[in-house]
């Protein structure tokens, strides 16, 4: 296992990833790649990953990863914090401390049960479900999706979400973390016996970026993992990652918008293996674990992966371009073989059972999964809904996407959303918002709206 306290890394940022061949094959591509960024490949989910099967268990810091995996396996999904939607004004310090450290957390009754099924009827009758039964449809603007996305109280659990969680050690940073942005996603209606939408454990923001220094390097985000110092690291650190790239390569599966969260709305009810999502609820952990992974070998077989005594730190010439489950274009993959000591098998757990209306939510960085098999009896339907801030690059994705939304009518937005709908999807001027007291908050908002048109 990674003694990562007793033999700290030596600052891999400078002396391992800019001096050595680790990243030359990646760098190359990057470099080549930014000079057509807007020629993204189109795809289905099915263009996102290497491999659409399932996968298994992965370790990290040593003594305090493996008490950790321990209380997951005991615990399973009543690890996964919950909140009642009306109780956000008033969320009691555990489920603050739980949500934080395990970076994952479900919001119960955001929109009105019968609503949120009603999201999934509508939408069947639009596709003329089942038409091959799809589990995921490639709509981004359904009637169905625009209503949740504009739902007020989803707009609610967002701010509450980006502001009582993330922050800014820099005030003149540009990001506002009250006002969220929205960007199109899928829908899932997954039916009972489905096994053919299957994801294994993996991270989605970029791959390979989160090792390049003209990708999450160009705001250091992950530095103090990689110089050893994985306890400094902080994942709701905001600013940092304003600069960075999590989409050099433009393959179909990246994300250009700067997501806080990944999330969805669920309209169905849905338990453990019924076509739901699983998490690996260690975030800090986790994270820290696969960066540092590809400059340790495997020094024995079997036991010694695990006990502590089967890694060594790489040497500067044996460094290479292997970075265990990233690859251009695609998202981190992680696996059993690769990441030994994360324990997969064990430690991805479920989301708790859960019904129409709860909101589901997971840290940028979280490693996630879905069900191999959906042994339920009912199905397992979702509206992907990411948490966005206010950020230029964030603004300038989401005067693109205006362009192309305006086919559907402002009207809309208006009667089903208000003001905040309107705002949220670029169609209304931003405002400053009373939890915006930062200087730098103030100037992002002026300046996005600037770049929306409406300075």
């Amino acid at each position: 296992m990674l003694t990562l306290k007793i033999t700290p890394i030596p600052s891999l940022p400078t002396t391992l990833l800019s001096k050595t061949p680790l990243l030359t094959r990646h760098i190359s591509t990057a470099l080549e790649s930014t000079s057509s960024r807007s020629q993204r490949k189109e795809g289905d989910i099915s263009a996102v990953f290497v491999s659409l099967s399932g996968v298994r268990p992965p370790p990290l810091p040593e003594q305090q990863l493996a008490i950790e995996n321990e209380l997951v396996k005991q615990k399973a999904p009543a690890i996964i914090p919950q909140i009642n939607f009306e109780d956000l004004g008033k969320a009691p310090e555990e489920f603050m401390r739980e949500m934080k450290w395990r970076g994952v957390g479900v919001i119960k009754g955001v929109v009105p049960e019968s609503e949120a099924r009603g999201y999934k009827e509508e939408t069947e009758e639009e596709t003329g479900f089942p038409a091959n039964n799809p589990a995921v449809f490639e709509l981004c603007w359904a009637p169905s999706q625009v209503k949740a996305r504009a739902r007020p109280n989803i707009l609610k659990a967002q701010s509450w979400l980006m502001s009582k969680f993330w922050h800014s050690s820099n005030p003149d940073a540009l990001i506002s973390l009250s006002n969220p942005l929205t960007y199109a996603d899928r829908i899932r209606i997954r039916q009972p016996g489905d096994s053919a939408f299957t994801l294994g454990p993996h991270v989605d923001g970029g791959s390979v970026e989160c090792w390049e220094p003209n990708g999450y390097g160009l705001g250091d985000v992950y530095s103090k993992i990689f110089q050893g110092k994985w306890e400094e690291y902080d994942p709701w650190e905001a600013s940092c990652r304003i600069p960075a790239v999590s989409d050099l390569y433009q393959g179909s599966g990246s994300c250009s918008m700067y997501r806080c969260f990944q999330g969805w709305l669920s309209l169905s009810h849905t338990g453990p293996r019924e076509g739901t999502l699983m998490v690996n609820p260690l975030n800090k952990l986790s994270t820290a674990y696969f960066l540092l992974r590809p400059f340790f070998d495997p020094v024995a077989a079997g036991k010694g992966l695990k006990d502590g005594k089967g890694w060594r730190l790489k040497s500067v010439v044996e460094m290479d371009s292997v970075l265990q489950g990233a690859n251009p274009g695609n998202g981190q993959e992680l696996n059993d073989v690769d990441h030994p000591n994360l324990e997969l098998a064990d430690t991805m757990v479920h989301i708790p059972k859960i019904e129409p209306g709860d909101f589901v939510v997971w840290h940028c960085d979280s490693i996630h999964a879905v069900d191999k098999e959906h042994t339920g009896k009912g199905d397992s339907s979702v509206i992907y809904i990411g948490v966005n801030p206010t950020t230029e690059a964030n603004a300038k994705y989401l005067l693109s996407q205006r362009e192309n939304f305006l086919v559907e009518t402002i009207e809309f937005v208006a009667e089903k959303g208000g003001e905040d709908g309107l705002r949220s999807m670029g169609l209304a001027k931003l405002e400053k918002m009373d939890s915006d007291q930062t200087k730098g908050a103030e100037e992002m908002i002026e300046r996005a709206n600037q770049i929306l048109g409406f300075a």
